[in-house]
């Protein structure tokens, strides 16, 4: 190793030719080597990856990428590792700053923050900004699960940049509804997999609670109201997909055929309307109710709406 502070760039590549070659160029002149991990691409990934010179290594497909993320990890030969899907890019600010701290003697890994671009606009809201994510990292410092979406196993001392787009990875997340579709349901499949494994015991309440619930964190908790239309499309979309996960498992699970116990469809019901209930009622009373007696109306009603909520 001629040099402990280079940095090698990791980026893991499934039929994903055009994002990949925006990726590669934001960092051209930044990384001492770049490792593309080619998951049987059938587009031309490859070639764009030989073309701005990077190490090409084939991987299996996987419904994962994590494992792939180990193995790309130890074909590394830097002391500095970046990690990046191919539809993410560095701006010039983030790369000179994590060339700072290559000098740094104190730091193992570090969390950047990600700023996630969902049908063309930049989300801030629905629980999607700062969206930290531990992408730079020391080697030997960081090993992935095998679960899907997993936070990394980490070693040693860690910092967190300031929460700026200057400083934020750019994410071209969802560009369609299809293509978020798609996705859904492979991540059901895997999710659903996964608690299988788990022997997860489904509930009727999972498939009427989850959800909502999901819903309710993103538009409600998470503000996504004030990304507009797009946080409302956003949230319903991201409660169908927590839906299908539950929906998948019950297959995977033999497509049971028996019948709703009513006391447990009804209490989860009356959880949902109350959950619901409570998260609106926060809502109204932070955006759009400025007068006292519209507050207090509300506030009764929500009152009313607990003291009955178990009948």
């Amino acid at each position: 190793m001629k040099n402990k502070n280079t940095i090698s760039v990791i980026i893991n590549v499934r039929n994903e030719a055009e994002n990949l070659s925006h990726c590669l160029k934001s960092v051209k002149g930044f990384a001492d080597e770049v490792i593309v991990v080619d998951m049987h691409s059938t587009d031309n990934s490859y070639q764009v990856a030989t073309s701005f010179g990077a190490k090409v290594f084939p991987y299996r497909w996987m419904k994962v990428v994590e494992p792939a993320r180990n193995f790309a990890i130890s074909k590394a030969s830097s002391r500095w590792i970046l990690i990046l899907d191919p539809d993410e890019r560095v701006g010039r600010s983030l790369k000179k700053e994590l060339k700072r701290i290559t000098l740094r003697s104190d730091i193992d890994y570090v969390k950047i923050p990600r700023m996630n671009y969902i049908f063309g606009k930049w989300m801030r809201h629905a629980n999607c900004w700062p969206d930290y994510l531990i992408r730079f990292f020391k080697k030997g410092s960081i090993t992935w699960k095998k679960e899907i979406h997993s936070q990394p196993v980490t070693k040693g001392n860690g910092i967190t940049l300031l929460d700026s787009d200057k400083l934020a990875i750019k994410h071209t997340n969802y560009t369609t509804v299809t293509q978020f579709i798609q996705r859904a349901i492979r991540y059901s499949s895997v999710k659903a997999e996964e608690l299988q494994h788990q022997e997860y015991k489904l509930k009727t309440s999972d498939l009427i609670l989850k959800p909502v619930q999901e819903f309710n964190s993103r538009f409600f908790a998470g503000e996504g109201y004030k990304d507009g239309m797009h946080g409302l499309v956003f949230s319903l979309l991201q409660s169908l997909c927590e839906a299908l996960i539950y929906i998948r498992l019950w297959e995977k699970q033999g497509k049971l055929d028996k019948p709703i116990a009513k006391e447990s469809f009804v209490s989860a019901s009356q959880e949902t309307a109350y959950e619901y209930d409570h998260w609106f009622t926060k809502y109204y009373l932070n955006v759009y109710s400025p007068f006292f007696l519209k507050k207090v109306v509300v506030r009764i009603r929500h009152f009313f709406f607990r003291l009955t909520k178990e009948f």
